[in-house]
């Protein structure tokens, strides 16, 4: 199974708010924990997602800017909170709200990365989902993935630009109307 890459379903799963899910990963995004809520929700046993890439789990429907923007402010060593829509193994896409961060050995090296996901709030994503959607549409107009990428996060930065704010403040703008704002602050 662990080059099992499913076809969207087009149906949407999600968890309860008290959970949450946990994955660990080296800095590859190689996945090397993943907690009993990540592989109930994914539909993976462990022995398919330890030692796989964490991209595992990325749906098609994903902007692959937000995830170059991951990667790059955790490549700075700096953590960074995101909505992500993922795939599980039957195909289903679950939204979450990611919070990432790298981890450190006690000598300030990174050698790895930890996320948390919640159950975003249905308002966020009533935002979050047209703007994503206008990201992918704009990426899926370049053959590249690398261009597409690069051609997202130019028109994400633009969209964010015209609101006088970056993709964290946007974010958190959206946090607010959660029940999640006092945890998040």
């Amino acid at each position: 199974m662990r080059n099992h890459h499913p076809t969207p379903s087009g149906r949407e799963v999600s968890f309860s708010e008290q959970e949450l899910i946990v994955s660990k990963t080296d800095l590859r995004g190689i996945i090397t924990y993943a907690n009993d809520v990540f592989l109930r929700v994914s539909g993976y046993a462990e022995s398919d997602v330890i030692g796989a890439p964490h991209n595992l789990i990325r749906h098609p429907d994903m902007p692959r800017c937000v995830f170059q923007l991951l990667w790059q402010t955790l490549q700075e060593g700096r953590e960074i909170f995101a909505y992500v829509l993922n795939m599980a193994a039957n195909g289903d896409g679950y939204w979450v709200f990611a919070h990432v961060t790298p981890s450190f050995d006690r000598h300030g090296t990174p050698i790895g990365y930890h996320s948390s996901r919640r159950v975003p709030h249905p308002d966020a994503l009533a935002e979050v989902r047209p703007l994503y959607e206008s990201l992918r549409n704009e990426e899926r107009r370049h053959g590249s993935a690398r261009i597409a990428a690069q051609v997202g996060t130019a028109r994400l930065n633009s969209l964010l630009a015209d609101q006088k704010r970056d993709y964290a403040q946007f974010v958190f703008s959206l946090s607010r109307q959660t029940s999640l704002d006092s945890s998040l602050r």
